[in-house]
This record gives structure tokens, sequence and C-alpha cells, in this order.
């Protein structure tokens, strides 16, 4: 298999270990980081992922995949700070995170211009580093494919048919995005083996996520913790069903943490616990109560835990 690409250089797949295939070190507005830096603690988003990677790291995490993009505030350079403290490897991404947006940069050209941009980043290097990206990543949400998501998603699916890249696209299952984003990938030629369709576990509708499947992609089951979107106990439930219909090798598990995000001020994270809407969200919490849990239900043991945290990501991103 070819090597990975993380942001201490590349590595063979089989040396990636246990992953956790959708957290985030930092998640940030970059306009406003750019334009307010004073509004932000760099130590304290620093302190908070290493404590975060740390964290996981004590659970046997030796690899973070992190698909934070344009939009997201992605830094190579701070990955890369968090990675050489913590020894933990991180696995950075190229694409665009917009649910509609496009600036008129991209808005007003061609969507191989796009693509090209993306290719820069997955063979040239990111940010003016030597840092290249492992995948792509975009994102449908409540609005649906719009005309501008469209156009990302054929840029994503263009960039990874020219360097063999995997894809990363978030979903959202409540308004059905999957089959679209899937079928958009399926005219583009890309080959959906390298594709994963990430927050499937915000539904309970095994068969929505079995029809996913079924195309040949990969479903993430990455948004443990925040309750808001779908409780634990519902979100183990489709887990264990779909284990026990015999998906264990196109499952990914993780809980799509942000060590630290600017979208709501800092005391709205103990208003959001208390009101149920998060439970703790961690990176740690798919080692300390769902892979237990699975375990209790027959569904889980040593090999189905290698299957979906080191062969899954191993695969998806080097096949």
């Amino acid at each position: 298999m070819p090597p990975v690409q993380t942001v201490q250089g590349a590595v063979q797949s089989d040396e990636l270990g246990v992953v956790l295939v959708h957290e985030h070190v930092r998640f940030r507005d970059e306009a406003v980081a750019a334009e307010w830096p004073a509004r932000y603690d760099a130590q304290l988003e620093l302190d908070s992922a290493l404590a975060a990677v740390s964290a996981a790291k004590e659970r046997g995490v030796q690899t973070i995949v992190d698909p934070t993009a344009m939009f997201g505030g992605r830094d190579v350079r701070f990955m890369k700070e968090v990675a050489d403290q913590t020894g933990v490897r991180i696995v950075p991404c190229t694409g665009i995170y917009s649910y509609d947006y496009l600036p008129h940069y991209f808005e007003n050209r061609d969507v191989d211009v796009m693509a090209e941009h993306f290719v820069s980043d997955l063979q040239e290097g990111i940010q003016g580093t030597e840092i290249r990206a492992a995948f792509l990543k975009c994102a449908a949400d409540a609005p649906g494919v719009t005309e501008h998501v469209e156009k990302i998603h054929r840029a994503v699916a263009r960039a990874s048919l020219q360097t063999g890249a995997a894809i990363m696209a978030h979903s959202m299952p409540a308004v059905a995005t999957g089959p679209r984003q899937v079928e958009i990938f399926e005219e583009e030629g890309v080959d959906l083996a390298r594709v994963q369709i990430a927050h499937c576990g915000d539904t309970d509708d095994v068969d929505y996520i079995e029809r996913l499947i079924e195309k040949g992609v990969y479903v993430g089951l990455d948004r443990y913790g925040l309750e808001m979107f779908l409780p634990i106990e519902r979100r183990n439930a489709t887990a264990a069903e779909l284990l026990r219909r015999g998906h264990a090798q196109k499952l990914m598990i993780s809980q799509d943490y942000c060590a630290t995000i600017d979208w709501f001020p800092p005391e709205a994270e103990a208003v959001f616990e208390s009101q149920g809407a998060i439970r703790k969200w961690s990176m740690t919490l798919v080692f300390d109560e769902v892979v237990p849990a699975l375990r209790e239900q027959g569904v889980m043991d040593d090999q189905v835990v290698r299957t979906v945290f080191v062969e899954n990501p191993a695969r998806w991103l080097s096949a």
C-alpha cells in the first residue's frame, strides 16, 4: 500500500496503529482569528489540544485523522506542534468545509481550478510548508447538496482521481444527503472504496446506512458524545446491528471532538452538558464506554476492534 501523509511526514499504513478517524485538535473561524487574533488564547488552545490527544494516547491511540479543512481554521503548523509534543501522529486533509457559501474567488472559477488547489496540497504542501494532505474533505448539511456544495464535491472527486487520495464527506442523515453525495462521486468516476461518508451514526435508520455501505463506501459512526444529534444508547444499538449484519469492514468509529471550537462562547459547554446536548464529549468516550458496551452485547471482540480502529482507516487512507 502507498504511504500515508502525516504532519510529521509519510509513514507506511501499517505504522498507523490504532486510529481515531474523525477528531479536531482545534476548530475555529479562520477569518475571525486572522482579523481579531487577540480574541483567541493561543496557549489555552494548545493546552486543550495536548490534553485531549494525550488522553487518547493513554487509551492506546497512535494516530488521529483530523479533517479540519478550509473554514475550520486548518493550521498544519499547529497540528505538527501537537503531534511533536504528544507523539501521536496527525493526518491532515485538504478541501472546503462549507454547507453552501463559497468565496467569490472560487465561485467565479471553474471546478477544475478548485481541484488544482486541492491537488497542490496533496502533492506539494499545505500553507507554505512541506506538510502534505493525506485525504480530501467536503460537506453537505441542512441546506442539502446545493450548487456550491456540489461544486466542491466534484472538485474533491477530480482531485482524488488525479492523486489517488481518499475522500471524507461530512453528511447529514436527517436530510439524507449521503445518497446524493455518493451519486456525485460515482458520476465523476471515483472508486467508492476510497470514500467515507461521515456522521452516518447521527441516525438509527440502519437500512439507510446499509444502502450506503452497499454502494461500497465506508460509513462514519463518528459523533459519539454529541447527544443533540442522537443519544449514545441509540448510537450503540445502530453500531451493534450493523456489526450483526456483517459490516465491520466498512465502519469507522470516532467522536468528532473539537479540543477547542469557537462556534459558541466558552460558557456554552456547561449549558450544553446540563441540557443533555452533549455528554462526556471527548477523544476517549469510544474507548471508555462504547467499545465496552459493544463487547457486552457480543458484537465486538479483539478482532473487530482491530478491524474498525486499525485495518479500516489504514485501508481507506492508502488502498
